[in-house]
């Protein structure tokens, strides 16, 4: 079949829904594995309708900011979509996260209503009475529908939605320990979305599964918006499973996969029920898997394509570019294991200190520019006007190498930020949690590699003199203040940290000493 064109088919995504749903009705757009249940084209135009006239009764209106902290599902995701099509804005919360960011973020979203499972429901309720604002907060099943407290209104939301409206507001851990809210347009979504399907030469004959969660950007810009942009479909189960995922693969017919290195871990060590010859037959309609989030190492990436014969794209992209600004060509094309790959869709540029574009294989910091790079960062002009060159260039913190094919190698990070299992940590974060224990007096926390995740989280404390404390016990308090993906995997106790003549910690020389210690 002929590819499509890679240009938005509209250019907001209630444009979108509205013309595949005139001219595809009948066509699946998604499946849901655990309750069977599927939507249309048509189906998903009127269910995004009726929650828009919910939505109405809410007394929400254009560019009002909904939150979910919910787990995949089949109302997950029509309530992600109808916030779009309405013209409000989707501001995902993280249950993974702790405490205190979760109310930080409520607060500084300007959050309206808040759809909550009901599992996550305390923990909204605890951040909401901290605010200076009444919020909504709605219990929602994700497969069942949300126990409305209105009735709909006689019509939906009725502002027109253009490309340059808000529609997702995403928090991101930054260099300073506070999370940036990230707002992405229309015109971004699409792009990301579009991007995607360029990479990967996706047709409206192929099938996705997402199994990252719909509060991550890849789930949302990669496996829900490159589908929609290009008339394809996908498999959305709860959540990730080791033992269902090719099960999911096979049954669906599922032609391609997102996952991060983590998942692929998994996935080596667990084929299911099929196993060798068998599986590899039964998975001969997937065309390939994509690999985002984290460096992906190539031991991992030649292993799985030799085990299960499938090709394995490893890809980049940022929260702030809409998930995906670097892509390897799709197979027989050349690939090269350790690199995300060449630009699609976006103009790339290594540049020096100076500004200066760097020469082949030449390290710089990697910039990017094009319709998939967001608008800014949600009230803070500073931090935006430091990320986005006044031409459009987005400073990405990260350092490559681009090679005379255009194949970027990422070598490190201008920034400090850890990135565990495709989560963005700033070491500041954890800081600042172990400094609100009463018995620290010095905290810095490190990134090192791990063979599972990426990296993990490591923490070194020094503690007051006589101060009684364990590290169980301190990391028990990181996990009430930060969640579960944030607490460090371990927390090392020293009479003093490497700082330099400002005080701050050296986390370079802190991560030399945890070596001659023979701790990592």
């Amino acid at each position: 079949m002929k590819p499509i064109s890679y240009i938005p088919p509209a250019d907001s995504i209630r444009a979108v829904i509205d013309r595949f749903a005139g001219e595809r009705a009948e066509q699946t757009f998604v499946v849901f594995p655990e309750t069977d249940a599927q939507l249309n084209y048509g189906q998903l135009q009127k269910t995004v309708q009726q929650h828009s006239r919910y939505f109405r009764s809410l007394g929400l209106s254009k560019g009002d900011t909904i939150s979910f902290m919910m787990e995949n599902g089949q109302t997950s995701l029509e309530l992600f979509l109808a916030t779009l099509y309405s013209g409000c804005i989707s501001s995902p919360l993280n249950p993974a996260a702790g405490q205190d960011q979760i109310s930080y973020v409520l607060e500084h979203s300007d959050t309206t209503v808040v759809f909550v499972s009901p599992q996550y429901r305390e923990q909204v309720e605890k951040a909401a009475v901290t605010l200076d604002r009444v919020i909504i907060i709605i219990e929602t099943d994700i497969d069942q529908g949300a126990k409305w407290p209105v009735a709909p209104a006689d019509e939906g939301i009725q502002a027109e939605v253009v490309g340059g409206d808000d529609g997702l507001l995403m928090y991101t851990s930054g260099t300073t320990g506070r999370p940036k809210g990230v707002i992405l347009t229309n015109t971004n979504l699409l792009a990301g979305g579009m991007n995607t399907a360029q990479a990967h030469e996706l047709t409206a004959q192929d099938r996705t599964l997402c199994v990252l969660p719909l509060c991550h950007i890849n789930a949302q810009c990669v496996t829900i918006m490159a589908p929609l942009v290009s008339g394809g479909s996908l498999v959305l189960p709860h959540s990730f499973s080791v033992s269902a995922f090719w099960n999911w693969v096979i049954e669906h017919n599922v032609t391609w996969f997102s996952v991060v290195p983590t998942i692929i871990s998994y996935l080596m060590h667990n084929e299911g029920k099929l196993s060798g010859t068998a599986l590899k037959i039964a998975l001969n309609k997937v065309r390939f898997g994509r690999s985002a989030s984290a460096a992906l190492p190539p031991s991992l990436h030649a292993g799985f394509e030799q085990k299960f014969g499938i090709p394995i794209v490893e890809t980049m992209g940022l929260t702030e570019t809409s998930a995906q600004i670097l892509s390897n060509p799709m197979p027989p094309k050349k690939n090269k294991y350790g690199s995300p790959g060449i630009a699609f869709g976006t103009q790339i540029k290594v540049i020096d200190e100076q500004g200066n574009t760097q020469p082949a294989n030449i390290e710089g910091e990697l910039m990017v520019r094009g319709d998939c790079v967001m608008r800014g960062y949600y009230k803070n002009s500073e931090a935006t006007n430091e990320a986005l060159e006044p031409d459009g260039w987005l400073h990405t913190g990260d350092l490559a190498k681009q090679d005379e094919e255009g194949f970027v190698f990422v070598t490190g990070r201008l920034k400090e930020l850890i990135i565990k299992g495709g989560e963005n940590i700033a070491p500041r974060e954890i800081d600042d949690a172990l400094y609100s224990h009463p018995s620290v007096v010095e905290a810095g926390a490190v990134g090192i590699d791990d063979q599972h995740y990426g990296q993990e989280v490591i923490a070194c404390v020094v503690i007051k003199n006589n101060a009684e404390v364990s590290e169980k016990e301190l990391l028990d308090f990181c996990f009430e203040k930060l969640g579960k993906i944030k607490t460090p995997k371990s927390i090392y106790f020293f009479e003093d940290l490497p700082k330099g003549p400002s005080g701050k910690v050296q986390r370079l020389k802190l991560v030399e000493q945890l070596k001659v210690r023979s701790i990592i």
